[in-house]
Formats: C-alpha cells, structure tokens, sequence
C-alpha cells in the first residue's frame, strides 16, 4: 500500500494527505447530527487536545528535520529555523490583520480584522479556516521533504503528520459546526460550514509540495516556517481553551494530545 502512495507525484501525495484530514474534519463537524451542544469544559479540553498536537507536530516533524537537514548540510543549524519560524508567525498575523474574523466564545464586538458586516457565523467560519492554512502548508512541505530524500524525513513520517493535523482536526470541526448549531444555523447548514473550514488544506498541502520541491535550498526554512505558523496558532487556541471553567482538564487535553502526537511520529515516522 505505502509502496503505491510513494509511487505517486508528490503534489498529488500531498493531496490526498490533505483529503484525509479534510475528512477528519467533516467527521468531527458531523457531530452535529448527535449533539446540540457541548459543555463547555468537554469543548475546551478538546481545543487543549488539538493544542497539544500541533506543539508537538511543530518540533518533532518540522523544526527537528530542519535543524538536522541544515547541520548535515553544513550551515548554521539555528539560522534557518529561527528565520523561517519567525515568518511563520508573522504569516499568520498578517491572514489574522487582513481578514476579518471571530474567535470562538468571543462575543461579536471582538472580532479582528477589518472592520466588517459579516455575521457572526462567517467570522467563525474564517477563524477556523485561517487556522488550517498553517496545517495544509506544514502537511505539504513534509512531503516534499520527503521526495527530495531529506535525512529524517520520510513519507511515513509525513503521513503522521499528516494522521495527526486529521486527529485534532476533529474536535476543530465540532468546535465550529455544534456552536453554528446554536446560533439557530440547521443542522445540515452547521455541518456544510464545519467541514468547509479545512478545504483549505487540501490546497495549501499541494502549494507547500509543490514550493519545497522545485526550490529544495528552502527546505529547512520552509519547514520551520510551517512550525511557526502552526505555533502562532496554538497560541491563540490556548486561551480559548483555558476560557470560563475546565482549564484543568483543558491543560490535560493538551498534555495527551503532545503525547499522542509524539508516540505517532517517533513510533510510526
């Protein structure tokens, strides 16, 4: 099975990848259909899941490889990762200034962005999709890393990465679909905009493939970029997941997420 993936173009390898956790998503969103809310400490150990799995894919699927590819390479192992880290973030809150958008359990009146008429459900939907354009990217640059033979960096191991961006894109999709849900949004329509929000995926996994592959002196700089970007992210899904009660259990969804990620990609990658 692994043997026909490999055999495929990387783009389209990075593609499917990005499908695989486009599903994930619309598997969690599709709670909907059970649930017609969820109380709030379940939800925000959820996000401290999702939270603890992105920390640990960062380091251990991208930094990592990046320091190492440029030691072996003979540079200066910290230059690109701090560079390429550094943008990530930045990335990120450039998406975060020029597009409007609403975290989850803020009111209204907080949203960021330009100032805009959009309801509120448009604005969530715009969060969560935001957040998965670091993932897609980080998905894709992981398997070019791959294709170009990169000391640590393997197909299984891109295909962790990308199991893991699946797993804890599946408390971010019920996360949306269920509160659109309690806007007074129908249970197909919340389910519609629940799994849409990854859609991005798919399309920036096949963009980070395709720029790695034909531009290979940027692979550990594009690496770290997609782990600083996905770092950016985890910052601001922390708090939302620390926000009224449950920020202990929050905190342990996140310790189990590290760990669950970490597992995957040292035993599997």
């Amino acid at each position: 099975m692994l043997d026909w993936f490999t055999s495929l173009p990387v783009v389209v390898q990075a593609l499917l990848a990005g499908m695989m956790t486009w599903g994930l998503t619309a598997l969690g969103a599709a709670l909907v259909f059970v649930f017609t809310t969820i109380e709030k400490r379940v939800m925000n150990m959820m996000l401290g899941f999702a939270a603890g799995v992105m920390i640990a894919a960062s380091f251990w699927s991208l930094l990592a490889p990046a320091i190492e590819f440029t030691e072996q390479d003979g540079g200066i192992a910290w230059i690109p990762a701090a560079i390429g880290f550094l943008a990530g973030g930045f990335f990120v809150r450039l998406l975060d200034f020029v597009t409007p958008h609403l975290h989850l359990s803020a009111p209204l009146e907080t949203a960021e962005g330009p100032s805009t008429g959009l309801k509120k459900t448009t604005l969530l939907f715009l969060a969560i999709t935001l957040h998965n354009i670091p993932e897609g990217l980080a998905i894709g640059v992981a398997f070019g890393a791959a294709a170009l033979n990169m000391d640590g960096a393997t197909v299984a191991g891109a295909l962790t990465l990308a199991l893991g961006i699946g797993i804890q894109n599946m408390p971010e999709g019920a996360a949306l679909s269920i509160p659109l849900r309690g806007e007074g949004m129908s249970r197909r329509r919340a389910f519609h905009y629940g799994q849409l929000s990854a859609i991005v995926e798919p399309i920036a996994a096949m963009v980070g493939a395709a720029a790695v592959f034909f531009v290979q002196p940027l692979l550990p700089y594009a690496l770290s970029f997609a782990a600083g970007a996905m770092i950016f992210v985890v910052v601001e899904l922390i708090p939302e997941s620390q926000a009224e009660n449950g920020s202990d259990l929050a905190t342990l969804g996140l310790m189990v997420g590290f760990t669950v990620m970490m597992i995957l990609d040292v035993a599997l990658g």
